[in-house]
């Protein structure tokens, strides 16, 4: 039989108040006693009672997430790791999630229309650009929300992001090392947020060491095989063609591998790349052949993350106090390295 409130709270000697702020991550309690709780709730095999806390808090127990069939094609299995994460962090909780798919781009009446019915509690939302009508909307609506990503906004809103300027800048500069001079980046979706950032880091890097980013050398897309081939055969077949290529993705990736070996060349010999990996579990780096330098962040961790500063933003705490920018990890492997001798 699960273990009830009061029986944890007995285990920690601690009081059922401070157990149950603790589980629902108000802010007043520390984030040891937090640590130490979820620690113990996880090993005694506490389980809440999700009625219970729907009838004493008035929430209704799901957070949504609106998924637009036109933009989520530039997400493919990004999208799914993500929802992974969501649910693996909310299912501790009994919370569900709400997917709402929309046919047009025009999420905003979507939004209103959750808020009427009152079937989530808070909302998250996904793949930001600069001037996001989105934000604005909630927060006259009063819907809690949550970004993945940033925007640049006013309006006081919480956000989970990653340096995505700083794990390109870092890659460029990588390159730039090695002697390369000569560097292509195929981009994600122009017009979003952590692409404006991305594209950001590889310009400042070059004009940083005093080379002067050639625009016919920058390729923006979805992140598919098709998309990367087709930039890496443009990249490819300009002379002089570029040394190294920078991927948005490992799938993108894919495809710009496939245009280096149809063009007959070595991938990590005459053009190097370095990849971004949102680490699928079924798309490992290590195992291709040859190895795949990436910067590295895994959107499923991010995706628990979010699920987890949710709950939080629902315990009350501040949104302004809710912003986190994760680092990103270079890691260099066999597909990048010094540029063939003239």
């Amino acid at each position: 039989m699960p273990m009830g409130l009061k029986e944890l709270a007995r285990q920690l000697g601690l009081s059922q108040t401070t157990v149950s702020r603790a589980l629902n991550g108000y802010p007043e309690v520390s984030e040891a006693t937090r640590q130490r709780v979820n620690e113990a709730a996880g090993r005694l095999g506490y389980r809440p009672n999700a009625n219970a806390i729907r009838l004493a808090t008035g929430r209704v127990g799901a957070i949504g997430v609106a998924l637009p069939l036109e933009r989520s094609l530039h997400f493919g299995p990004h999208t799914s790791e993500f929802l992974s994460g969501i649910g693996e962090r909310l299912a501790q909780d009994d919370i569900d999630i709400l997917v709402t798919p929309i046919d047009a781009d025009d999420e905003v009446p979507v939004y209103r229309r959750l808020a009427a019915s009152k079937r989530v509690d808070v909302v998250i939302l996904s793949a930001p650009t600069p001037s996001d009508a989105r934000i604005k909307t909630l927060a006259e609506l009063g819907m809690p929300f949550i970004l993945h990503g940033r925007t640049e906004s006013r309006v006081p809103h919480a956000w989970l992001d990653i340096d995505n300027e700083g794990a390109f800048h870092r890659a460029t500069s990588h390159l730039l090392d090695l002697g390369h001079r000569r560097i292509a980046m195929v981009n994600g979706p122009a017009e979003q947020t952590f692409a404006i950032h991305r594209e950001k880091g590889f310009r400042d890097a070059l004009i940083e060491r005093g080379v002067m980013p050639d625009p016919r050398l920058i390729a923006s897309g979805r992140f598919t095989d098709e998309v990367g081939f087709r930039h890496a055969q443009n990249f490819l077949d300009q002379r002089p063609r570029p040394t190294a290529i920078l991927a948005g993705s490992m799938m993108t990736a894919l495809g710009v591998f496939r245009a280096i070996r149809t063009s007959g060349l070595t991938l990590g010999k005459e053009v190097s790349m370095i990849a971004h990996d949102d680490v699928f579990p079924y798309l490992n780096a290590d195992n291709m052949v040859p190895s795949m330098s990436t910067t590295r962040s895994s959107i499923r961790a991010a995706g628990f993350r979010i699920g987890e500063l949710a709950l939080q933003l629902l315990a009350g705490k501040p949104v302004e106090t809710i912003h986190e920018l994760w680092p990103v990890e270079l890691v260099l492997r066999q597909s990048s390295g010094p540029p063939p001798a003239a």
